[in-house]
C-alpha cells in the first residue's frame, strides 16, 4: 500500500496553511481589541480621542496614522478651523457633530500613538504563545510572522486609503515581528529537542508483536 500523504510529513497542505494564517491574524486583532480601548480610555487625551471616533473606534487598530501620531481629520483650506474640527470623524468621514461647549484645537495627542504601539508589541508577545501552539514547526515561524505584517499593511492601506509612510510605524511592526520570531523559534526548537530525546519503553508483549511485524514485513519483501 502506498504511504498516505500527511502535512506532518512535510507535504504542502493549503487548507491547513490558510486556516493557520486566519487564526493567527484573528487572534492578533482580538488581543489588540482587548488591550487598546481600555488603555486609551485611561491614558489618552479624551477630547481629541472622542472627535476621532472614541477608544473603541476600529481605526485605532486598523488606521496606521493613529499609531504614527498623524491626524485622520480632513481639512479644507478655506474653512474655519473650529467649524472643521467640531465634527466627529471616523475613517476620514464625518460621523457626528460635536458640542458647542467642547472645543478641540486640532492638536494631535502624542500619548495615543505610544499606547497603540505598546499594545501592538504586547500583542506580538501574545503571538509567541499562539505560534507555539498553532504553528509548532520552527521553520515556518518567520513566514507566518511576515505574513501577519504583510496582511496588516494591506488592510491598513485599504482602510486609511493611503500607504503607510511613517518610519516609527514600520519600526514597531518589524520589531514586534522580530520579537515573535526570535522567542517562539527558540521555544519550538526546545520542544522538538525534548520530544526527540524521549525513549518509549515497550512492554514485553508489545516488543514481541513489533518483532513479529518486522519479520513478516521482511518475508513479504522476499
Amino acid at each position: 500500500m502506498a504511504p498516505q500523504k500527511s502535512s506532518t510529513n512535510g507535504n504542502w497542505d493549503p487548507l491547513l496553511l490558510i486556516s493557520q494564517i486566519v487564526s493567527m491574524q484573528t487572534l492578533h486583532y482580538l488581543t489588540l481589541c482587548i488591550l487598546v480601548p481600555p488603555l486609551l480610555t485611561i491614558f489618552a487625551e479624551p477630547i481629541s480621542l472622542n472627535y476621532e471616533g472614541g477608544a473603541s473606534n476600529i481605526g485605532m487598530i486598523m488606521d496606521w496614522r493613529e499609531m504614527a501620531g498623524r491626524s485622520t481629520v480632513s481639512r479644507t483650506a478655506d474653512a474655519n478651523l473650529w467649524n472643521n474640527y467640531r465634527w466627529a470623524w471616523r475613517g476620514g468621514k464625518k460621523v457626528g457633530f460635536g458640542s458647542d461647549n467642547v472645543q478641540w484645537d486640532g492638536t494631535i495627542d502624542p500619548v495615543r500613538g505610544w499606547i497603540i504601539a505598546i499594545c501592538w508589541v504586547v500583542a506580538c508577545s501574545a503571538d509567541i504563545y499562539y505560534v507555539f501552539m498553532l504553528i509548532r514547526r520552527p521553520r515556518l515561524i518567520l513566514d507566518f510572522a511576515l505574513t501577519l505584517v504583510f496582511n496588516h499593511l494591506v488592510l491598513t492601506t485599504y482602510y486609511s486609503a493611503s500607504i503607510p509612510t511613517s518610519l516609527f510605524y514600520y519600526a514597531i511592526l518589524l520589531g514586534g515581528a522580530g520579537l515573535t520570531v526570535v522567542i517562539s523559534e527558540q521555544l519550538c526548537v526546545k520542544r522538538e529537542m525534548r520530544e526527540g530525546l524521549k525513549v518509549n519503553v515497550l512492554r514485553p508483549e508489545e516488543e514481541a508483536a513489533l518483532v513479529d511485524e518486522m519479520e513478516l514485513g521482511n518475508l513479504r519483501r522476499d
